[in-house]
């Protein structure tokens, strides 16, 4: 495993870490066991960065990672995020008060004084124009009650303004083979404020890793069932905004590009690491055999040139139309 610099934190992060969604609800059925199971494995392949949300689980996902942090020694960075539970999920939910308490139940899930990055959680456009939900933010960390705090976006433009607000310390992204255009100006951007980018979905809800068919069936509890026309939130969260038959079709034009004895996951994974912007992606995976899998992938060689002009093409010609000026 390898590691890289998490904006200014001051934290060297694992380059492939460990998403938590998937062990708090909306990817089918999971044990707490398998669940934990997945988590030591993470540490075991040399993760310490581990991404979570009060929202998934409903608290379920933080007290699982509260958990692994009792269980082991070695020190982990845990980011979670705050907004989603807001209901209505409206920009003026966004106020000092509700992100209080927000972080006030985040702590006590994750058994912590202290949270090591906290991140609004895909909150509407029109909280990113609002000066007052940062300093909300930064009175949080002046509170001790949090070290660092960043952002999880849908769009380009959020994760722009983002970074105008000195306190923005990451953006997390969907970035990956399906999902293109942060690269274009948003990874220079951060670059030069020196903000870490987490990219999100890099297996593009599992399309990415070659092992979906067209008679591929989720659990009716699992958003790629109930989502598929972003029904529940935003479809881009969903096989990345991709037509399924399109993902596929991808996907088969994208199998021969990857090498002898790499997996179609590894290999996704590969090129966003191919970005220098980029911090680290954060799969999730349910079982252990998945999340070492994916942990492979940091010590991958370098894909070839002409491997990433090949990807490039193959999102322009299948991809590009439907997605890239969309998020």
């Amino acid at each position: 495993m390898h590691y890289r610099a998490l904006g200014r934190t001051g934290w060297k992060v694992s380059e492939i870490s460990f998403g938590a969604w998937a062990i708090g609800g909306a990817w089918g059925n999971v044990s707490d066991a398998e669940s934990m199971a997945a988590l030591h494995q993470a540490i075991d392949s040399g993760v310490n960065f581990i991404d979570t949300a009060d929202v998934y689980g409903m608290g379920r996902s933080e007290r699982l990672v509260a958990q692994l942090r009792r269980e082991r020694s070695e020190p982990i960075v845990v980011a979670t995020k705050a907004g989603r539970r807001l209901s209505p999920h409206t920009a003026d939910g966004y106020n000092a008060r509700n992100l209080t308490d927000f972080v006030e139940d985040s702590l006590r899930n994750l058994s912590t004084e202290c949270l090591d990055l906290v991140q609004l959680h895909c909150p509407p456009t029109d909280v990113y124009y609002r000066p007052e939900v940062f300093g909300a933010l930064d009175r949080l960390v002046e509170a001790g009650k949090i070290r660092n705090y960043g952002v999880s976006v849908e769009r380009v433009e959020e994760a722009l303004k983002a970074i105008e607000f000195p306190g923005v310390q990451s953006v997390q992204i969907i970035f990956n083979c399906f999902r293109h255009r942060p690269a274009e100006l948003f990874f220079e951007q951060a670059r030069k404020r020196q903000v870490g980018i987490l990219t999100r979905v890099p297996l593009a809800s599992g399309m990415l890793t070659g092992k979906l068919t067209r008679d591929s069936q989720f659990a009716a509890d699992d958003h790629r069932n109930f989502n598929r026309h972003g029904e529940a939130f935003d479809v881009g969260e969903t096989f990345s905004g991709v037509d399924y038959d399109t993902a596929l079709a991808a996907v088969e034009e994208l199998r021969p590009l990857v090498p002898a004895g790499v997996s179609m996951a590894q290999f996704a994974l590969r090129w966003i690491l191919a970005f220098d912007a980029v911090t680290c992606a954060i799969p999730g995976g349910k079982r252990p055999a998945q999340v070492a899998d994916n942990c492979a992938a940091s010590d991958l060689p370098p894909l070839r040139e002409d491997t990433l002009r090949a990807v490039r093409a193959i999102y322009d010609a299948r991809i590009r139309p439907a997605v890239h000026q969309r998020w």
